[in-house]
């Protein structure tokens, strides 16, 4: 990467992390929003059960234990192939989990209830940022990431690992507003907040040896 493309990249992590800290006053300020509200109920009038089944899919892989397994088994696919600096950094992403454990206790939103909106999946934690979002923007970026670094790996495995990916990344902040499990600025607060986490994950990724 150029410096000059390095420098761009950090003037949009910095707008990021500050949209980050704006959104999160918003929200603690202002609550539910009409947004909130508007883009649930666009996005759930097309509900059938094709649509039910396939949200419930993409967030499977976000729950616990599925995303500690799913990570483990990366990871030790990564460490059996002497990927050892890969399979290091695959676990590293778990720590998303404490990032938006964490924050969810701080901020103490509440999720979305039925009186407002369909909800097909319960959660028991808070509601912003969404871990799911987060997670998955940091677990399947950093897979992103490695596909990309290592050419060594076969093309099509390769191909076929960044485009699920790519997928997982951008259907997920849909499937939990569509589950009624996140509100959009749940989501979206998970997103910007995942960008910048994958950003620092792969800053030290790049520039680590592991032996």
């Amino acid at each position: 990467m150029t410096p000059r493309k390095k420098k761009i990249l950090q003037k949009v992590i910095i707008l990021l992390l500050v949209g980050f800290f704006a959104l999160t006053a918003f929200v603690v300020m202002a609550g539910v929003t009409f947004v909130d509200l508007e883009i649930t109920e666009e996005i759930q009038e097309h509900n059938n059960i094709f649509f039910d089944v396939a949200m419930e899919f993409v967030s499977w892989f976000g729950k616990f234990p599925q995303s500690l397994i799913m990570a483990l088994v990366v990871a030790a696919a990564f460490r059996i192939a002497n990927y050892k600096k890969e399979a290091l950094y695959t676990l590293f992403t778990l720590g998303s989990g404490i990032v938006s454990a964490g924050l969810k206790l701080l901020f103490n939103r509440d999720r979305p209830t039925e009186d407002v909106v369909r909800v097909l999946v319960e959660a028991d934690n808070k509601s912003f940022p969404s871990g799911h979002a987060l997670f998955y923007v940091v677990f399947f970026g950093f897979i992103i990431l490695t596909m990309m670094n290592r050419k060594d790996i076969p093309n099509w495995l390769r191909l076929s690992t960044i485009l699920f990916s790519i997928s997982m990344i951008l259907l997920v902040p849909v499937s939990r507003v569509y589950l009624g499990a996140h509100w959009f600025t749940d989501v979206l607060g998970g997103f910007m907040l995942g960008v910048v986490c994958l950003y620092v994950l792969g800053y030290f990724y790049y520039k680590s040896e592991v032996r």
